[in-house]
């Protein structure tokens, strides 16, 4: 998921593409963010890209 997520997708096109509800992708992309540390979209995409996860 954060993947879709650095691609820049939103969470509905993230819940069409696993097929699951637009409330759980919110769930879970709000735990990436607490276990990343950070706070926003971007600053997960940096962090993923900076630590060769995507």
């Amino acid at each position: 998921m954060l993947r879709l997520v650095a691609e820049g997708r939103s969470d509905r096109d993230i819940g069409e593409t696993l097929f699951i509800g637009r409330r759980t992708v919110t769930t879970h992309v709000s735990n990436i963010f607490n276990k990343l540390g950070v706070n926003s979209r971007s600053a997960a995409a940096a962090y993923a890209v900076r630590n060769g996860l995507v």
